[in-house]
């Protein structure tokens, strides 16, 4: 399983505002940069997208995330030091359509799940991404995760139009970035082929189903997030051959 780096860019707006925009210039520049990192698998730039459905009003989503996965966590660790390949990002100058943003970042387990139907429907340009963030703690994290992951992916997979599910858990790390470090105990991520894919999922039955389970899940506080963002991948090695990575056998 690989380990992937989050970077979320948040605007210090007022819940109701809208989010600043990643320039075209700034949006090339970062495929340079992730795509220059050693031991890079994939990485991942997401943007705000619009999409319906039952938690729509989760507030402002973040400016700008950014996800890069790696095979060794020291690889990652490499490109995250001080001197590191992602360090430029540190430098508030350097990308003039975050500035007001500020930055928090996790490194996570990533945990990948088999869905019935992988392939983007014909004509589909670029993905949409829920990111799910469990920004609290669980009671008994141990009793969390056996629950979750035994459970919850089963009914992910059943969602229509779903092409990928991955859910992230917690590790530990090092860093030379002078960012606050998130402590999120879980985020998930499932991929669609656009903002309508992913409002039709959220509205179809099996919503219905997830939200029994969830009623079952163990006690946690914090509460989720969701976020529709589009998604550009920076191609380290092909989708194809990221997702030939072992699916979970936690599912």
């Amino acid at each position: 399983m690989p380990f992937s780096w989050f970077a979320c860019f948040e605007d210090a707006a007022e819940p109701d505002g809208e989010p600043g925009a990643l320039s075209a210039i700034d949006h090339e520049r970062l495929c340079d940069l992730l795509s220059a990192a050693r031991g890079l698998l994939r990485a991942q730039i997401y943007t705000p997208a619009h999409a319906g459905g039952p938690f729509a009003d989760d507030g402002p989503p973040p400016r700008l995330v950014l996800q890069a996965d790696f095979a060794e966590l020291p690889d990652l660790e490499a490109a995250i030091a001080a001197d590191g390949a992602f360090a430029p990002l540190t430098l508030p100058a350097e990308w003039p359509s975050l500035a007001g943003t500020t930055v928090r970042h996790q490194t996570m387990l990533a945990r990948i799940f088999a869905v019935p139907e992988p392939r983007p429907a014909p004509g589909t340009n670029r993905a949409c991404s829920y990111l799910v963030h469990y920004p609290g703690h669980a009671e008994d994290l141990n009793a969390w995760l056996r629950h979750y992951l035994r459970h919850h992916p089963r009914l992910m997979t059943t969602l229509p139009g779903v092409r990928a599910i991955e859910i992230f858990t917690r590790v530990d790390w090092c860093d030379g970035m002078p960012w606050q470090r998130a402590d999120f105990f879980q985020r998930n991520k499932l991929v669609f082929d656009s903002p309508a894919a992913l409002t039709a999922a959220m509205e179809s039955p099996v919503l219905e189903a997830m939200r029994a389970d969830y009623r079952r899940f163990p006690p946690f506080a914090g509460g989720n997030l969701h976020y529709p963002m589009h998604t550009d991948v920076v191609h380290g090695i092909s989708e194809a051959t990221f997702y030939n990575w072992k699916a979970s056998t936690a599912a």
